[in-house]
């Protein structure tokens, strides 16, 4: 489960770049709720499972 979220972790890098676009529209909506559901999802993770657990 940690090596999925350290994926999740290292792929969040090419969304922020996709969101710097300028050509996005309306996409730039779902990249930016993409983002967010993401970053809820590592804060939950590591919440629920700590580092020095």
């Amino acid at each position: 489960m940690r090596d999925r979220i350290a994926l999740l972790e290292s792929k969040r890098g090419l969304l922020v770049q996709l969101l710097e676009q300028p050509d996005l529209g309306t996409l730039r909506i779902d990249v930016n709720q993409a983002l967010e559901e993401m970053d809820d999802l590592i804060d939950e993770f590591r919440k629920t499972f700590p580092a020095n657990a």
